[in-house]
């Protein structure tokens, strides 16, 4: 992927980036996964940011992303994961429990993408979906 521009900026600032359902549960299949695969899809659209790669399997997402300088990943994350929770449980909301709100895990794992080529990465995640296969069916991004 070239760099990208804003008025007056280039940049090319991709991420690898996982991270988790609470407790690790693997309730991500079926109707679920559809869903948290579109929403994830609309919610980074929104911030004009582009899924190189990705993958939901059963209990982790793995995001190849290509952020806007403008947007820290701190932020990204906080976006993405809070905005993604509230429509899942409004899809789903036998998921919410009235003790806890949360459907992700706090942290996440995030890497540069600089010395690991593109197609390194999307052939990490395209192997962790074949791991997962074995699981349930993983949905890409």
């Amino acid at each position: 992927m070239d760099s990208k521009s804003l008025s007056h900026t280039k940049w090319k600032c991709q991420y690898h980036i996982v991270f988790i359902p609470k407790y690790r549960k693997k309730v991500l299949y079926g109707k679920l996964m559809q869903d948290v695969r579109e929403i994830l899809k609309t919610l980074c659209k929104y911030k004009n940011v582009e899924i190189v790669s990705g993958a939901v399997c059963t209990d982790h997402v793995h995001l190849c992303v290509s952020v806007p300088p403008k947007y820290s990943i701190s932020d990204f994350m906080g976006y993405l994961k809070g905005k993604s929770t509230l429509m899942i449980y409004d899809r789903h909301p036998e998921l919410q429990s009235k003790w806890d709100k949360a459907f992700w895990a706090r942290g996440y794992y995030v890497a540069t993408i600089g010395n690991v080529t593109e197609a390194a990465i999307k052939k990490y995640i395209e192997e962790q979906s074949e791991e997962s296969k074995k699981e349930d069916t993983p949905s890409r991004l």
